[in-house]
């Protein structure tokens, strides 16, 4: 397994998306066994604490399976009818070849648009004031970001990720990981030259982000839904220019 050396901050989701790339990429098949995490944090120049949490969150997006004593391995692909419980969701299988339809790009689009609006409003009622302060840290990084398409991908990600941990709710949290995890290795290259390169619409949609952050924080969730309705529309009109 490559390992590039963290450099900036030791986060746990900078490890988590450098092994994604590799599974996506090829380069880790399905049983492949990864180092162990002692192996892993010295690779990476981390603590064994964040390895953990690196492998636990590419776990819940159905990456890995981490075995009791057998370290951990690329999962294979789920066959089509498979039900799994947990942190695993039923991927249907035309989520695997994204590219392959514009249509069902589209219908995907929908899907997290009705969902990431339901999850706006459940944080803004759900959320605790740690779930708020670890929001408000993130908001700092988001602004330093603009600009950058790396970090701007990386912290948009996990901005909507804190949102869905926000609403205490394990499935809708793993329909989130599912949905969002597909759908961005159909459009990364889209979203990170249109979106997160260009500082104007960078700058808008930090403000966007910063506006259902204030819903949130305010514990009002009709006006959440209705923020993050609104950006994703905003998002989506972007991205079809593309399609």
């Amino acid at each position: 397994m490559e390992a590039k050396r963290l450099t900036k901050r030791n986060h746990y989701e900078e490890i988590a998306m450098q092994i994604r790339r590799q599974i996506e990429d090829g380069r880790l098949k399905p049983g492949d066994k990864l180092p162990s995490t002692r192996e892993i944090s010295e690779q990476f120049g981390v603590g064994r604490s964040t390895t953990r949490e690196a492998l636990s969150a590419l776990k819940a997006m159905g990456l890995i399976d981490i075995r009791q004593g057998g370290g951990c391995r690329v999962a294979a692909a789920p066959e089509a009818g498979a039900s799994q419980l947990g942190a695993s969701v039923v991927e249907p299988p035309e989520l695997l070849s994204l590219r392959d339809g514009r249509k069902t790009l589209l219908e995907l689009l929908e899907v997290r648009q009705t969902l990431e609006v339901s999850i706006a409003s459940i944080a803004a009622a759900k959320r605790t004031p740690e779930d708020l302060a670890a929001l408000r840290a993130l908001q700092i990084e988001m602004e330093a970001a603009i600009g950058d398409d790396i970090e701007g991908e990386r912290t948009d990600l996990k901005f909507h990720l804190l949102l869905a941990k926000s609403t205490r709710n394990d499935i809708m949290i793993s329909l989130f990981a599912s949905i969002t995890g597909q759908m961005e290795r159909a459009i990364r290259d889209i979203r990170r030259v249109e979106l997160y390169a260009n500082r104007s619409v960078a700058r808008r949609l930090f403000d966007e982000h910063s506006a259902i952050l204030d819903a949130v924080a305010e514990q009002e969730p009709l006006a959440a839904s209705l923020r993050m309705n609104e950006h994703l529309a905003h998002v989506e009109r972007m991205l079809l220019r593309h399609l």
